[in-house]
């Protein structure tokens, strides 16, 4: 690459921040032109061109890229101690274009209209609301437990692998689709991400490649939460970005799917929600149901719990704080804490419609 065009990429960065953050102040513009508009095309290429393949493409994209970086900087560390200057215009030039390539292939559903507006929903909420609708959950999740398990006291077991998981997400986004076109999921490209285990240490449940649109899913997570988080995943997929957009998605996906472990899936993950904004809102109501929680509801919860606790670890609140900075560079005021905000989210849509 010649000098002329790596400075003129070089100067196209700032140029590029001052676009997305101008065009991201028309949010109706970039639903339309955007989101549901050249969006729909990239991401569904993408996917036709990577779906097919069994592994993750974009994580071996990932670790050649890290691989050629530690080369370069093998090979050329005395030029670049000699000529510092040059090597900053080329960490501009590479991250130019990787801010080109992010917010074209799926950044810019950061600058999408909330999915509050395309539903027809507030955010807004009272306590009692809160506390009406967590009972709701309460009874739906026991419901679903004592039938699959055959008793109160045990635990539910999701017989699929997960590959038979991602299908039934797909054949529920089939279902979704009937009463929401825009949830349309063909070629799928929904994989366990090569990575899971540092995802693992890292505290996530998966991520989208926003190159190569492939939805990455922490494969050790424990069975009992994959529905939601493959839902949740494809719903990154499909353009929404916001985390309280896609953990709400990834319920509704998998509560409207016929099957009743996807069901129990969702209810009791929403139902994990519900309790820890209850905790911290009114704790004796928090406590009193509790007691109204089935035992082998509570032995899931305690499954996933232990699940993360195995993996606690120094560099995690790290991570975190980097994806919360991350998200809130993005459109996310709330950054991390926006995953919570599903509360406010299903709360009003059953207000609404019901699930």
């Amino acid at each position: 690459m010649g000098h002329k065009l790596k400075t003129i990429l070089a100067i196209a960065l700032p140029v590029q921040v001052i676009l997305v953050k101008w065009i991201g102040l028309y949010p109706e513009f970039v639903e339309k032109y955007y989101s549901n508009g050249i969006y729909p095309l990239i991401s569904r290429f993408l996917r036709i061109l990577w779906g097919w393949i069994p592994f993750s493409v974009g994580d071996l994209l990932y670790t050649l890229l890290f691989v050629l970086a530690i080369r370069y900087l093998f090979k050329n560390w005395k030029s670049i101690k000699a000529k510092p200057l040059f090597f900053l215009k080329n960490i501009a030039v590479v991250l130019s274009i990787a801010f080109f390539l992010f917010h074209f292939l799926w950044g810019m559903n950061y600058y999408r209209q909330p999915i509050t507006k395309n539903l027809g929903i507030e955010k807004e909420y009272t306590l009692k609301e809160l506390t009406d609708f967590t009972s709701y959950l309460i009874e739906k999740s026991n419901q679903y437990q004592s039938e699959i398990a055959g008793d109160t006291m045990s635990p539910v077991q999701i017989p699929y692998t997960r590959k038979e998981i991602f299908k039934k997400t797909k054949e529920g986004y089939t279902i979704l689709e009937k009463s929401y076109p825009n949830f349309e999921y063909k070629s799928k490209s929904l994989k366990s991400s090569i990575y899971s285990l540092a995802l693992t240490y890292m505290g996530y449940g998966g991520y989208l490649n926003p190159f190569t649109n492939e939805a990455q899913v922490n494969g050790i997570t424990p069975l009992f939460r994959l529905p939601t988080v493959s839902g949740h995943e494809v719903g990154h997929q499909l353009g929404y970005s916001a985390e309280d957009a896609t953990n709400f998605i990834g319920f509704l996906v998998t509560v409207k799917n016929t099957d009743p472990y996807f069901k129990y899936a969702a209810y009791s993950h929403a139902l994990s929600y519900c309790l820890s904004d209850l905790s911290r809102k009114d704790n004796e109501r928090f406590q009193e149901l509790l007691e109204q929680i089935n035992p082998g509801v509570k032995e899931n919860f305690r499954e996933v719990a232990k699940f993360w606790e195995r993996y606690e670890n120094p560099l995690e609140p790290v991570f975190k704080s980097i994806f919360n900075a991350f998200l809130k560079a993005n459109n996310q005021q709330e950054g991390i804490k926006s995953y919570h905000a599903v509360v406010e989210l299903l709360i009003n849509y059953d207000a609404k419609y019901g699930f």
